[in-house]
């Protein structure tokens, strides 16, 4: 479950209320992991109030504040306990620092693929959740080569770029600066309050307040490689797709030009 931020905690609770059933409902496990964020105990009093209103009593607060919090096995068994696994939001860049290649990152994709627990990102933690992080980096009105920064993500889905705060924050050109640049990789991104659920071998569906934007640039003519930093590239059919709340396909069943998008995201990962 990828969540673009600023998902609604005290009222309806729709994407969160969606994570615990999908997770096998409240009298499962459920770990919050805060290490995105510098503000952990406040963070962790805001979805212990939220998680505790769904009804579920076996929720636990793990932060990670170092790679050996990360590589410590009494922490780690909470992951690999956890039917539910929540990772907040804060800084993507300090979440990957501190349990990137560790024994967490990799009880994370055990529990994901081997138990099949349901691991949801939020913001920075959406971010993370792909091979190739948007770490950082702002454009305003225009693309801009240059402006934005990818770094190594968890690799729960691959080839793909995932932004968050989508539409409140503006974030299009910034999107479609890195798939300028990076072509094989498709752009995702999601709206505040808003989840792209991917259920690996079978399908997807958004859920939530907002939509999921995708842009596709496979097909793309660009000049981004002759421009010098900072400048505006030309952008000839680049593909963007638009899925609103509600949207649900299954693998085999979307429309043609959605059949690229549906094979990377749902396709099943594996231990190596």
């Amino acid at each position: 479950m990828i969540i673009g931020g600023g998902e609604d905690r005290t009222d309806d609770k729709t994407v969160l209320t969606r994570f615990v059933e999908m997770a096998g409902g409240a009298e499962c496990r459920f770990v919050v992991i805060t290490t995105a964020s510098r503000v952990p105990d406040k963070v962790w009093e805001m979805y212990d109030t939220a998680f505790a209103d769904l009804g579920v009593a076996a929720r636990k607060h793990l932060h990670l504040d170092s790679r050996a919090d990360a590589n410590n096995r009494e922490l780690v068994a909470e992951i690999e306990q956890a039917d539910g696994i929540f990772m907040t939001g804060g800084d993507q860049k300090r979440l990957m620092a501190i349990i990137g290649g560790t024994l967490a990152d990799e009880a994370m994709h055990r529990a994901l693929i081997e138990r099949g627990a349901v691991i949801a990102g939020t913001s920075a933690g959406a971010s993370a959740m792909s091979n190739h992080m948007l770490a950082d980096g702002k454009t305003d009105l225009h693309p801009e080569k240059g402006a934005v920064h990818l770094g190594a993500g968890l690799g729960l889905i691959n080839r793909v770029v995932i932004d968050q705060h989508f539409s409140q924050r503006h974030r299009l050109a910034r999107l479609l600066t890195v798939v300028a640049s990076n072509p094989h990789l498709l752009g995702i991104g999601i709206d505040e309050d808003t989840a792209l659920i991917v259920t690996p071998g079978s399908g997807i569906e958004v859920i939530g307040d907002g939509a999921v934007t995708i842009a596709d640039g496979r097909d793309t003519i660009t000049n981004i490689a002759d421009l010098p930093q900072h400048g505006c590239p030309e952008l000839i059919d680049v593909r963007l797709h638009l899925l609103p709340s509600g949207s649900r396909y299954q693998t085999g069943e979307a429309p043609a030009p959605l059949a690229h998008f549906m094979h990377i995201v749902t396709h099943r990962n594996t231990l190596s």
